[in-house]
């Protein structure tokens, strides 16, 4: 397969998942922006409103919109191919029922909106830059080697808190009054991108060897992070090198500029091809 073939393949992919996400928030949502999941309900028909820890909200919306992305692979003939542990990357594998080799990881991501700011959302990470990214040939904690995949994107949601009491996240209902419980988030955005379009030049969490990214929700929605003018190609490598390189100080290198100015790219050129830290959301509005 050429290159300019593999590119045009990745734009399809990126369009059709871009639309697909469009439709997603009608699915999750009641007309007055809540959430359509309002809890757990037993045999009895009693129904227990949902924590608002974010990973049990996450692994809900998961669930939920399952049905939908089996849907989407359907139509655009595609197989779900699931990590096989918990831990692997990515969540989802589509993989070409025409040709096998037409791969692509899609990693599933939920945030939500920073009360304080809501320009602004809590973050997210994109995947490791260890073993599998700088061996693309390895098969550690990875479905498929990182360089089968023809390209790497992230299906992310934005939502908004709601600001519930313990007592009411915790209270049982009866189905009769299904209607009356509040959903502990709402106001959903979805979004589709290419990950090495979103992230930033920031480790992703604490120890581990987390990508970070973005922060700035319109910079997330329209692909615009740090990388976004310089390529693919200055992502892969800054992430690969993070960390690795000491300046002559000693300092290792853990910040875009410092690398860009590692590679010999003056202050003019660096400013002309690396978006605003302050859009990307490495410092605050």
């Amino acid at each position: 397969m050429s290159e300019p073939e593999k590119i045009t393949i990745k734009d399809v992919f990126l369009q059709k998942s871009q639309t697909f996400a469009e439709t997603l928030k009608s699915y999750v949502s009641t007309p007055d922006n809540q959430w359509t999941i309002k809890g757990f309900i037993d045999i009895f028909e009693n129904i227990y409103t949902i924590s608002s820890d974010t990973k049990i909200i996450s692994k809900i919306l998961e669930i939920h919109l399952f049905s939908k992305f089996l849907a989407f692979a359907n139509q655009n003939n595609y197989e779900v191919i699931l990590a096989e542990k918990q831990n692997w990357y990515p969540d989802i594998s589509f993989v070409s029922k025409d040709n096998p080799e037409i791969k692509f990881a899609v990693d599933l991501k939920t945030t939500y909106r920073i009360d304080e700011n809501p320009k602004f959302c809590n973050g997210f990470t994109l995947g490791s830059h260890g073993e599998y990214f700088i061996n693309r040939n390895s098969s550690k904690n990875i479905q498929y080697p990182y360089n089968q995949y023809l390209g790497h994107y992230c299906l992310g949601i934005i939502y908004s808190r709601k600001a519930l009491s313990y007592l009411e996240e915790s209270k049982k209902y009866s189905i009769k009054e299904l209607k009356n419980i509040q959903s502990v988030i709402g106001e959903f955005e979805f979004f589709a991108q290419e990950k090495w379009r979103i992230a930033s030049d920031k480790s992703g969490s604490g120890n581990t060897a987390n990508i970070g990214g973005i922060s700035y929700i319109k910079d997330i929605i329209k692909g615009q992070g740090i990388f976004s003018k310089l390529g693919e190609h200055f992502f892969d490598e800054y992430w690969i090198n993070y960390g690795k390189i000491n300046l002559p100080n000693s300092k290792k290198i853990t910040n875009l500029i410092d690398y860009l100015k590692f590679k010999g790219k003056d202050e003019k050129w660096i400013n002309e091809n690396i978006v605003s830290k302050k859009t990307t959301g490495n410092t605050k509005e």
